[in-house]
């Protein structure tokens, strides 16, 4: 019975691991980002927390929109329709270009906001120059997901890999070099972070198209569009998919985005623990991220084919696989939550030292509710990404609504700015919401999965 499940692991991981990999390339270059920001000062890494939180916030909505593509493609790939997956790719990157400069053009009118915020005044000064342009690299972001989410559709996962890992190189590249303003170039501090950013991601999106369009496979697929030509119908269900995955998201990354800006209402040094603490959680998510895409994947190919028995045994093989490898990481925190920290903050920097020593206790405390979180967060975006294959999204709209915002963001804010556990009060919340999801979630795909086959046994008899 256990080999049913343990005997798809090795293919789960093989489909999932180019996208895993390219996910973990992007937390990473926000970690050598954090590493080189923190050597600056505190106020500098609470800065760039700041202003990514407005940017992941407009970021949750382009990637989640983006993921339409990949069920879409899944499915027509399934059914051997080429025409349909290239249909599903065209309209996708009309919708995503569009989206693209929209949230940019809403980042710049709400930048206004932060001051008054209550964030700390010398945070907000900083951060307002860095979010100008890490906000216009959104469009290139925006554009590349939907080649990624179309490749992937097709299972092939590793293109987008390969130009996530050079624009990583790239970004770390010209971090140091910005800065720090080393071998000759100026030192522009996190608005050099920024700069990086925006040039590795304009470089990503070319550098993929590119690949696709060298691949006989994928040539027809990507070139020879006519943009004149748009479907209304194509259109009508790229939204009807991917607006309420754009809300899943959006759900999700608010409440972590709500968790920065109560922690700047706390103090720049709680900001700055809460930066810590989510950069290293945000990694290990990007396992569950990756496997979210191959569940999504294989149950949109399943579906094509019509097979709901197989489409049940393969997500549960992944959920499965998921529960195994958060469990691990939760340990590797519980372990290292001590030293961790450290690794963002010089601590031989005598100046700022009661600064940086306050932030690594605090970030410590974080990173060990981080560890039971990892199990929760990774299962519930497994089990989404399994629902979308279905393309069941908004039921799942409501359940992520209700479980971070009716459940986890009220337990933060009283938690967090009304007890003695402040910081740790925030992110008690934040556990709260992912397991009330990941639950939630599970009794969606359990009740689907079910009458699904149900459906198909009746059909037989008949």
């Amino acid at each position: 019975m256990f080999k049913n499940y343990t005997k798809e692991f090795r293919y789960n991981l093989i489909l999932s691991f180019p996208v895993i990999l390219g996910m973990l390339g992007h937390s990473f270059v926000q970690f050598a980002d954090n590493i080189m920001v923190g050597q600056l000062g505190t106020a500098e890494l609470a800065a760039v927390s700041l202003g990514n939180s407005f940017v992941f916030i407009a970021m949750s909505l382009g990637i989640g929109f983006s993921t339409a593509i990949t069920p879409l493609v899944a499915e027509a790939d399934g059914a051997g329709n080429m025409a349909a997956g290239k249909s599903a790719l065209k309209h996708g990157l009309v919708l995503c270009t569009l989206l693209g400069f929209s949230l940019f053009g809403l980042i710049v009118l709400a930048k206004p906001l932060m001051h008054s915020m209550k964030q700390p005044p010398e945070v907000v000064e900083l951060a307002m120059p860095y979010l100008d342009l890490v906000a216009f690299s959104l469009v290139p972001l925006i554009i590349f997901q939907a080649f990624k989410q179309f490749s992937e559709g097709l299972s092939q996962t590793k293109y987008p890999m390969y130009a996530t890992v050079l624009a990583n190189l790239v970004n770390i590249i010209l971090n140091y070099l910005l800065i720090f303003g080393t071998f000759g170039f100026p030192k522009m501090g996190i608005v050099g972070a920024a700069l990086g950013t925006l040039i590795s991601r304009i470089i990503m999106v070319g550098f993929l198209w590119w690949l696709l369009r060298s691949k006989k496979k994928f040539q027809n697929f990507v070139t020879g569009f006519n943009f004149r030509k748009i479907e209304k119908k194509v259109m009508k269900k790229i939204i009807d998919l991917g607006f309420p995955s754009a809300l899943q998201m959006f759900f999700e990354v608010a409440i972590f985005t709500a968790a920065v800006w109560l922690s700047g209402v706390l103090g720049k040094n709680s900001q700055a623990a809460n930066q810590i603490a989510l950069n290293l959680s945000s990694m290990t998510f990007m396992v569950g991220m990756g496997l979210g895409v191959a569940a999504m994947i294989r149950v949109g190919n399943q579906k094509g084919l019509k097979d709901f028995k197989e489409l049940r045994r393969i997500s549960q093989s992944i959920f499965l696989l998921t529960l195994l490898l958060e469990i691990i990481f939760a340990i590797f925190f519980v372990v290292l939550n001590d030293f961790l920290p450290t690794i963002y903050l010089d601590l031989g920097d005598a100046t700022n030292l009661a600064d940086n020593t306050e932030v690594i206790l605090i970030a410590a405390q974080l990173i060990l509710v981080a560890a039971v979180f990892q199990i929760s967060d990774g299962l519930q975006v497994v089990v989404l990404g399994a629902l979308r294959g279905l393309q069941d999204v908004r039921i799942p709209t409501v359940i992520t609504f209700i479980a971070y915002w009716m459940i986890g963001f009220p337990i933060s804010f009283y938690l967090g700015l009304y007890t003695s556990l402040e910081s740790t009060g925030i992110w008690i919340g934040l556990l709260s919401g992912l397991t009330a999801s990941a639950i939630l979630l599970y009794i969606r795909f359990n009740y689907l999965s079910k009458k699904l086959i149900a459906q198909g046994v009746l059909q037989e008899i008949d």
